[in-house]
């Protein structure tokens, strides 16, 4: 059942406004029922991905011992050393500054960044480390993964050997 309520006309307005509203949940169900009468019943492909690689990768998993190997070595020939003078420079330089601030709030402050700092550069060494070990990890895991998979395919027979 509809309610129907006169509204006041707006100022200005020379007609009479009428407004009709039916309940929430009458409204709701006549909407949930129209969708599901109207629900498509199949599924149609306008389109089928273009051949190659999908936008944005590769389609599989590639890896390369070799550039493993290539990216652990640059993180502990280059980026660990680098790091670490990096990390002594700022600290000598900061030795410098409290120094010479001696008996200032500046010392006291300089020596809470230079503690700040000193954490930073050993969690980034620690991440370092961490990530040199799962590259050389991840070449160990999949040449060993391959090995295993080489081995349990090698290891099936078939009666089509046979012929």
């Amino acid at each position: 059942m509809s309610d129907v309520r006169r509204l006041r006309p707006s100022p200005g307005h020379t007609g009479v406004l009428w407004h009709a509203t039916m309940g929430c949940d009458q409204e709701g169900a006549r909407t949930r029922a129209d969708a599901t009468e109207r629900r498509p019943t199949s599924m149609r492909l306008d389109q089928t991905d273009p051949p190659g690689p999908p936008p944005g990768g590769a389609p599989d998993l590639a890896t390369t011992p070799r550039d493993k190997r290539a990216a652990a070595h640059t993180i502990e020939t280059e980026l660990q050393p680098d790091t670490r003078k990096a990390g002594d420079r700022a600290d000598a330089a900061t030795d410098r500054a409290i120094s010479a601030f001696g008996g200032w709030a500046t010392a006291d402050g300089l020596k809470k960044v230079r503690t700040t700092w000193d954490s930073q550069v050993r969690t980034l060494m620690r991440r370092l480390d961490a990530e040199k070990g799962a590259l050389r990890s991840t070449n160990k895991t999949f040449t060993d993964t391959d090995l295993d998979t080489s081995r349990r395919i090698g290891g099936l027979r078939s009666r089509l050997d046979q012929y």
